[in-house]
């Protein structure tokens, strides 16, 4: 599913496109998605500036002068500015027309995405934690919030309320770059190796957005354009493969219904 850098790249993709433009219309061809889209949203957003497109954890907000719609791309979801000439294909559910020549569409196979409205704050967001490339994410609160916690250390991070955005594929990555098994208790996990895993969290964040997300099924960003971070992929896919380090074989296990790639010689 598209993880915390596929959405920021979408964010930064359509927004110099459409930020500032009015919206001439919002077309529903299909509301039934994880939650129905609201039937008054083409009423509320039509004839309205877009002021900002925002990303929290995993959700964009398209911002309004008199509220917001909060849209999530689900499992298999992508937004693509598109011409009008352009076919509207099969799972294409929304689509937002900025101008006459410029439309943006919601495509989503699985329809476990969202486009829900807020004239104030948006309930999904209460919740969440920090995101993890701001300065309210470090090592020092991994290590506050893991005392007494007998969780895998993976589902620990892959928590929101610990901090936001770190899915499967980047929590695989930044535990094997710290040197820290994925299956270790959370609790049992000293404060100077949490910093180092928040450094390695921060880093493999933002190699991936720098590198446009990672493409592993049919993710693409707004230009319909694939990321190329698996490419530098060292341990998430790579079961029975040699580790990049000490040349070991990988292997796999279960954490919470989600396969986790590990070194068992250089992860302790």
């Amino acid at each position: 599913m598209p993880e915390l850098p596929e959405v920021e790249t979408t964010r930064r993709g359509i927004a110099p496109h459409i930020v500032g433009r009015q919206v001439l219309a919002l077309n529903i061809y299909n509301s039934a998605l994880r939650w129905p889209v609201p039937a008054e949203l083409p009423a509320r957003v039509s004839g309205q500036r877009l002021l900002a497109v925002e990303r929290r954890a995993k959700y964009l907000m398209f911002k309004f002068a008199t509220g917001s719609a909060l849209i999530h791309l689900g499992m298999s979801g992508s937004l693509r500015l598109a011409e009008p000439s352009a076919p509207r294909r099969t799972h294409d559910h929304l689509e937002w027309q900025f101008s006459a020549d410029l439309l943006l569409r919601y495509h989503d196979p699985r329809r476990f995405g969202c486009c829900l409205w807020s004239s104030g704050d948006h309930p999904q967001l209460a919740a969440l934690g920090p995101e993890p490339l701001s300065p309210a994410f470090d090592g020092e609160r991994l290590w506050q919030r893991s005392r007494r916690r007998t969780l895998a250390v993976k589902a620990f991070i892959m928590d929101n309320a610990t901090v936001v955005g770190v899915g499967n594929i980047y929590a695989t990555e930044a535990l094997y770059r710290a040197g820290i098994r994925p299956d270790r208790a959370a609790g049992s996990i000293s404060r100077q190796r949490y910093q180092r895993l928040a450094t390695e969290i921060k880093a493999v964040l933002a190699a991936a957005i720098e590198q446009g997300g990672t493409t592993l099924r049919d993710f693409v960003n707004g230009n319909g354009e694939p990321g190329y971070f698996a490419q530098q992929l060292c341990a998430y896919g790579r079961a029975g493969e040699a580790c990049l380090g000490c040349r070991g074989p990988l292997r796999e296990l279960r954490i919470g219904q989600r396969s986790s790639v590990f070194c068992p010689r250089c992860q302790r």
